[in-house]
């Protein structure tokens, strides 16, 4: 965040505590930037002690937390650098509390918004109530490594859709249209049927969308690999419609299945339960929270896409969906969609922790017995 010109006249250019402050500080809140974060810290009764700014590397972070005393707790936002920004000061031995800034409402809905006001608020409510922080518990880096062939592999499937949308679009525009197929094929089928004079033009991107080809196949290869490496990936799979892809990325999401208390809860974490706004007598219906990834969440939907479409198998989420999908209205069809990819996830987290082998029909035939 570009920060203005009162406020980078306010930031001290050193990032040294007073030696007479430091052992006053007890909670230290850090708004980390991309280049520069600030800080601020305050006592057992929340006053505020010391504040300034520190530039978001290693070295100047422990450079500015080593003149405090072990085991002082820092709250920081979670963000792109709170990873392994987390991961170094635990290693410090420092109480890291990663806040979901979504959840509060001082930062996030704020009309007076400010990284100095943003600090002071962290280590504010990290002194006196961190439970209110919504705290985030980071995964391992290894998790993370692998969670990045995840994102690269999307980047290049996203690309690759993009110019095949883009190639059509053009080749639309003229008076021509290339058959549907599907995007592995594309490249080959698409040469034969781009007129003549259209060839300068998209013969480059052609290649390009072969290439990408390539590379997915071969991150597809490393994503399966992946997956034999996580128990659970191979629970989750069985399900039609949940790929090595979808498995992985839910697995790693997740972490350790047993954080939740119930499956049920999955469904929320991914935010695919609605949100509430109930007053009185009025309980009107709105949009799903869409809290949690956003990768896995599109992944799930996915899924429930491939189940209820002409290709999906016949189970219980099928069948559960269709009968949401018939009872008509506006939308119907996208709320089955997301009802269907609801309960995929507390599907997937039920046979990922009791270890059960999946029956597609399992509720149709335990209904049938009882009948």
């Amino acid at each position: 965040m570009r920060k203005s010109t009162r406020e980078r006249s306010e930031m001290p250019a050193m990032n040294k505590i007073d030696a007479s402050e430091r052992a006053r500080i007890t909670t230290l809140g850090i708004d980390v930037g991309d280049r520069t974060s600030r800080y601020a810290g305050v006592d057992a009764q929340g006053e505020l002690i010391s504040e300034g700014s520190v530039a978001t590397r290693e070295s100047a972070l422990h450079a500015l937390l080593s003149q405090l005393a072990t085991g002082t707790r820092v709250v920081i936002e979670v963000g792109i650098h709170s990873p392994w920004i987390s991961r170094s000061l635990h290693q410090k031995g420092f109480k890291v509390t990663v806040a979901n800034t979504r959840s509060l409402k001082l930062i996030s809905g704020s009309t007076r918004k400010s990284d100095r006001r943003d600090a002071r608020v962290l280590a504010t409510i990290g002194q006196s109530a961190p439970q209110l922080l919504d705290p985030v518990e980071h995964q391992s880096e290894q998790v993370q490594q692998d969670r990045a062939v995840l994102r690269a592999r999307d980047c290049m499937v996203r690309a690759r859709a993009r110019l095949i949308t883009q190639t059509r679009g053009i080749v639309k525009s003229i008076g021509g249209r290339i058959k549907r197929c599907s995007a592995d094929a594309f490249a080959g089928r698409a040469t034969e049927q781009i007129p003549e004079n259209l060839h300068p033009a998209l013969d480059p991107v052609l290649i390009e969308i072969d290439r990408l080809t390539v590379q997915i196949h071969a991150y597809d290869q490393v994503v399966e690999k992946l997956a034999a490496t996580y128990p659970g990936c191979g629970a989750v799979s069985a399900i039609k419609g949940v790929g090595p892809v979808t498995a992985l990325a839910f697995v790693l999401a997740i972490g350790d299945p047993h954080r939740f208390p119930s499956s049920r809860r999955t469904g929320p974490y991914f935010g695919l339960t609605p949100r509430r706004h109930d007053s009185g007598d009025s309980a009107p219906q709105l949009r799903i929270t869409k809290a949690g990834d956003p990768f896995v969440r599109r992944l799930l939907v996915g899924g429930a896409h491939y189940i209820l479409g002409p290709f999906g198998p016949d189970c219980d989420l099928r069948r559960y969906g269709l009968i949401l999908a018939a009872r008509g209205g506006k939308n119907a069809k996208k709320r089955a969609v997301v009802a269907v990819a609801r309960k995929l996830a507390v599907l997937m987290h039920k046979l990922w922790v009791s270890g059960i082998a999946y029956d597609p029909l399992f509720n149709a035939t335990r209904i049938q017995a009882a009948a």
